[in-house]
């Protein structure tokens, strides 16, 4: 087996892990799996990608690559603006979608079957608006050094590793050391409860979706920096985000990210070892068989 295949797996974890907090936060504070979660990923690239090319254009020196990378300093500014629009498109999917929803006590059935609208209209939209041709944010070649061991990487991928742990440690410490994160894990716990005691319920479920969407954008953006960017990208990670949150543990941030390098590296080693046409199946592999196994993953705790 290629031992390249564990850099693999880490660098598609990492994305995926990413883009499972925002799913496993979303669950645990509004209790319905928003399937719509996946075209977050999509517009936040897309956004980037739009943004990245206007500061470009209204400065060249922006494009000029930053040392080993491929990217100029456009790309960094326009994945932190583009996470904001991409919080604000989560902000106007609940206040149009989700509120009104929720303030008729809707089934949990309808908040779910309301996502999947609401994601074949953002998919849709996104491919009206930027076609089904695939985009990239830059172009540039870049020649993998070696690590040792026989795993080689790019300054690219080492860099959305690093970015993807900050970002773990950074919503952690949110969740665990903050007021607004100490209001979340109580709002997680009963709702209901945490109104009476004071906690302002809804400044938690705008912040739950803007956190959730930015990170998503994030992934979109790492992962249209290493592979590249379609309309189908959320989609296609739609099935890996739900392993990865459910075989982390709803509401455990540490959780979903190791889980979301569990199924980056099975993913990668199916790839080795029984083709690359198997690789979409074994996320669905692993959400049946935690389901069957430990239905609350491995950081959660049984109801």
């Amino acid at each position: 087996m290629n031992p390249q295949a564990l850099m693999d797996g880490l660098i598609t974890g990492s994305m995926i892990g990413l883009g499972a907090i925002g799913v496993t936060l979303t669950y645990s504070i509004l209790r319905f799996a928003n399937f719509a979660h996946g075209e977050f990923v999509a517009w936040g690239a897309y956004l980037a990608l739009v943004v990245s090319g206007a500061l470009g254009y209204l400065s060249g020196s922006l494009l000029t690559p930053i040392g080993p990378f491929s990217f100029g300093w456009s790309l960094p500014m326009a994945a932190v603006i583009a996470a904001a629009l991409t919080a604000g498109l989560a902000l106007l999917v609940d206040a149009v979608l989700f509120g009104p929803l929720r303030e008729r006590r809707s089934a949990v059935i309808i908040l779910v079957m309301a996502s999947f609208g609401a994601a074949l209209t953002l998919r849709n939209l996104l491919e009206f608006i930027f076609t089904s041709q695939p985009a990239y944010y830059t172009k540039a070649l870049q020649i993998a050094f070696p690590l040792g061991g026989g795993l080689r990487a790019t300054p690219d991928q080492l860099l959305t590793l690093g970015v993807a742990a900050v970002l773990v440690a950074s919503v952690h410490i949110l969740l665990t050391r903050t007021a607004i994160g100490r209001s979340m894990r109580a709002v997680s716990e009963n709702q209901q409860l945490s109104g009476v005691v004071g906690i302002d319920v809804r400044k938690v479920i705008r912040m739950v979706w803007m956190l959730g969407a930015g990170l998503a954008c994030i992934a979109g953006v790492m992962a249209g920096l290493l592979v590249q960017i379609r309309p189908q990208m959320g989609l296609d990670l739609l099935l890996p985000l739900f392993a990865a949150a459910i075989l982390g543990g709803i509401g455990s941030v540490p959780g979903a990210m190791l889980a979301g390098l569990i199924v980056g590296l099975a993913e990668a080693l199916a790839v080795q070892l029984i083709g690359a046409e198997w690789r979409s199946a074994i996320a669905f592999v692993i959400l049946v068989m935690i389901l069957l196994l430990r239905p609350q993953g491995l950081f959660g705790r049984p109801e």
